[in-house]
């Protein structure tokens, strides 16, 4: 009966979950939905393991504990040993420190649970159990912006864009960076694309694509960065005439919103496609729904060892931009467990 309930609610999550993505596939809901559509049906087959054979169910099971006793471990393990890499790799600045502060965390709440295991103590028990429940819950988002992100990233582009959006992420002095050269490459793909698709179908001048690169002079930049981006796309033999440089934004929203007044001014409620790395995409995404952009995103190439700390950072943004509802339940949270702290008094 359990396995049957929880198959119909994981179906009504996936439905709801299509609906979603077929309105605007740049909702957040559709992660918690599709987080929520698996969840259902892991218990759903949990719950069925009842009538699988004996050795099925063993196995399963196995697996199961395994996962539970060492899976924080291993990843504890492999966050600080990715924290370490990133400090010297890129450098001591704080959003270098996510991953090893995260794995530091993990390894502090077992040590937690095991001090509250030997002293069998009510409070401590009781505050442990808090914990626990809000690192759940924060631990499931965190799944659903993860899941549904690379999912996002490997959706089709849009046939019918009349501009590239790249946006920037700092310069060193005046020069390029390998990771914002690695965004300036997929949009040139993205572009010549559609540039493609447009020779074949419409040959007017004022249809064929644009790319407009965004981001503005930070205070230690010696140039604009959209004009180092352009000045990189025209040295490689990207034609002049097709670039539009966005250059006062300083963040991703002020990128998305500039380049929004840009694009309305030549082509009214134009269609885009915006292109960042690929761990900021479905934020970026996130962000051009809230503006008003009317635009996909899709990612270029990152180096393995920058996702864990870029991927925690983009998360933590996402979470505070819903912290009305996110705070609010994790409070509820811990209202409850300080009544098990009072209770165990």
């Amino acid at each position: 009966m359990i396995d049957m309930v929880a198959f119909v609610v994981a179906a009504v999550f996936l439905l709801l979950f299509g609906i979603g993505v077929l309105r605007d596939r740049r909702r957040f809901s559709n992660a918690v939905y599709l987080g929520l559509s698996v969840t259902f049906l892991g218990v759903g087959l949990l719950a069925s393991l009842k009538d699988a054979p004996r050795g099925v169910a063993g196995v399963v099971l196995i697996v199961l504990l395994l996962v539970v006793a060492l899976g924080p471990v291993t990843l504890a393990t492999l966050l600080c040993s990715n924290g370490v890499k990133m400090l010297r790799k890129e450098g001591r600045r704080p959003a270098n420190l996510l991953a090893l502060l995260a794995g530091l965390g993990i390894y502090g709440v077992m040590a937690l649970m095991v001090v509250a295991v030997f002293t069998q103590s009510a409070v401590l028990g009781a505050a442990v159990l808090t914990l626990l429940l809000v690192l759940g819950y924060v631990s499931f988002l965190f799944l659903c912006f993860i899941g549904y992100a690379a999912l996002y990233g490997r959706l089709s582009i849009r046939r019918d864009a009349d501009y590239v959006v790249v946006l920037g992420s700092g310069l060193i002095g005046d020069r390029v960076p390998p990771l914002l050269a690695s965004r300036l490459e997929r949009g040139r793909q993205v572009y010549e694309k559609l540039a493609e698709r447009r020779g074949a179908e419409d040959t007017e001048e004022a249809r064929t694509p644009l790319l407009v690169v965004s981001g503005g002079q930070g205070s230690d930049e010696a140039v604009p960065e959209s004009h180092a981006m352009a000045d990189y796309l025209v040295e490689r033999g990207f034609p002049a005439d097709r670039i539009i440089r966005e250059d006062r934004s300083r963040t991703t929203e002020e990128n998305l919103l500039f380049t929004k007044a840009l694009m309305d001014v030549e082509r009214p409620d134009a269609e885009c496609v915006i292109v960042t790395n690929n761990f900021h995409a479905f934020r970026a995404a996130l962000l051009a729904r809230e503006v008003g952009v009317n635009g996909q995103v899709v990612g270029s190439p990152t180096a393995a060892y920058f996702w864990p700390s870029a991927t925690i950072r983009e998360f933590a943004a996402v979470f505070l931009t819903y912290k009305k509802v996110n705070l609010g339940i994790c409070g509820g949270l811990i209202l409850l467990g300080g009544l098990a702290v009072l209770a165990a008094l």
